[in-house]
């Protein structure tokens, strides 16, 4: 019975929880391992240091990145939201243009201008909120173009980051693997 309770216990609080602090290696999904039997004040002091360095050195700054990615995501979610939004009056401007177009057609032809302005109102209204779907869907389509662009981006700048933190650790004789 203890033993089950130890057990909740530790799949609820895990020891990280327990006062054990994340290293700032760990956060960045980077593995470090003191191979030359640092301890573990000293190995939070390097990482540090090489923190630092790899931001001078690769222009990048992990958490910056981050911070940038998440108002990406908001951009890219805007942008897709605005894209589905319908143009405003589009179809009523092109229904106004088949109108016109219509009642002279029907005037020329000695028909009636009225049908004609009807059904040139209909074909226009038609056409025009069929270009506006048509302009929506390019746009969403350049939206998530545009956000893929941005997270590929920001990937490689993680990447080049990590390869700078890990030259400067590997320096310092730790085993360095992300």
């Amino acid at each position: 019975m203890y033993r089950m309770i130890a057990l909740a216990a530790l799949l609820m609080f895990p020891p990280a929880s327990f006062g054990q602090q994340q290293s700032l290696a760990s956060t960045m999904d980077v593995y470090v391992f003191p191979g030359a039997g640092q301890e573990a004040t000293q190995q939070s002091q390097d990482e540090k240091a090489c923190y630092d360095w790899a931001v001078t050195n690769s222009g990048n700054d992990p958490f910056d990145l981050a911070k940038q990615e998440q108002a990406d995501q908001q951009q890219s979610q805007q942008e897709m939201a605005n894209a589905q939004q319908p143009i405003a009056g589009s179809g009523v401007r092109s229904g106004v243009r088949g109108a016109a177009a219509g009642a002279i057609i029907g005037e020329i032809a000695d028909d009636d201008a009225g049908k004609g302005a009807a059904y040139g109102a209909a074909a226009g209204a038609v056409a025009g909120r069929r270009r506006a779907r048509k302009s929506n869907a390019q746009a969403q389509e350049q939206a998530a173009q545009n956000a893929e662009s941005r997270q590929e981006a920001t990937a490689e700048e993680l990447v080049n980051f990590k390869k700078a933190f890990s030259v400067c650790l590997e320096a310092k004789e730790y085993m360095v693997k992300y």
